[in-house]
C-alpha cells in the first residue's frame, strides 16, 4: 500500500465525518457530523425538495447495506476504513432527511419499485440482485465488485442532487445537495485511487 493512501485512510473518518465536505486534505469541514441530524430545514419547500429527499433517503438505505457488507468483507483495510466513514456520514444524513420530510408532512418512505429513479427522470437505481451479490462474491473478488458497484451508486447520488439544485425551493435542501455533490465526488476520487493501487 502506498504511504499516501495509508495516510488518506487514517484521515478518512475525520474528513468524511464532516457532512458533505469534499474529501481532500485542503477541505475544511462545513458541518460537524454530530450536528447533521439536528439541522432544521424550515417550512418553505416544493415537490422537488420532497422528491429529492425521498429518492436520496431510499438511495442511502441501499448504500448503508453495501457499506455494512464492505466494512465486514473488504480485503483492503483502507477500503474497510472508507466504508465505515461513509456509513457514519450517511446515517446522520438519513436521519436529517427523514426529519425534514416528517416536518413537512411528507412520508420519509418512498415507493421502492425498481423504476423509481427512472420514473423521476434520474438514473436507474442500484439493483437488489447486485446488492445481494456482494454477500456471496468470492472474498478475493469482493473489493473490485464493491468498488465498481459503489462508484456507480455514488455517481447516482450526485445526479440526484442536481434535481434539488435546479428545481428545489428550500435553501437548506439546496445546501445539502451541494454538500452531497462535493462529498460524493471526494469519495469517488478515493475509490478510483483504490482501484488503481
Amino acid at each position: 500500500m502506498k504511504p499516501r493512501l495509508i495516510a488518506l485512510a487514517l484521515t478518512a473518518p475525520l474528513l468524511l465525518g464532516a457532512c458533505g465536505t469534499a474529501v481532500t486534505p485542503e477541505a475544511k469541514p462545513t458541518v460537524a457530523a454530530q450536528a447533521v441530524a439536528e439541522i432544521k430545514a424550515g417550512d418553505e419547500h416544493n415537490d422537488t425538495d420532497v422528491m429529492f429527499l425521498q429518492m436520496l433517503a431510499y438511495h442511502q438505505k441501499q448504500g448503508l447495506r453495501m457499506t455494512t457488507t464492505a466494512a465486514k468483507r473488504a480485503q483492503d483495510p483502507t477500503l474497510r476504513t472508507l466504508a465505515q466513514a461513509i456509513q457514519a456520514t450517511e446515517k446522520d444524513e438519513l436521519t436529517m432527511m427523514q426529519s425534514w420530510l416528517t416536518s413537512w408532512g411528507a412520508s420519509p418512505e418512498v415507493d421502492e419499485a425498481p423504476s423509481l429513479h427512472a420514473d423521476h427522470g434520474g438514473l436507474p437505481g442500484t439493483g437488489e440482485a447486485e446488492i445481494k451479490a456482494l454477500s456471496t462474491v468470492k472474498a478475493g473478488s469482493f473489493d473490485s465488485a464493491f468498488l465498481n458497484l459503489f462508484l456507480a451508486h455514488q455517481h447516482q447520488a450526485m445526479e440526484m442532487s442536481k434535481v434539488a439544485l435546479t428545481g428545489g425551493k428550500n435553501p437548506e435542501t439546496k445546501k445539502f445537495a451541494q454538500r452531497v455533490q462535493q462529498s460524493r465526488q471526494g469519495e469517488i476520487q478515493q475509490m478510483l485511487k483504490l482501484m488503481n493501487s
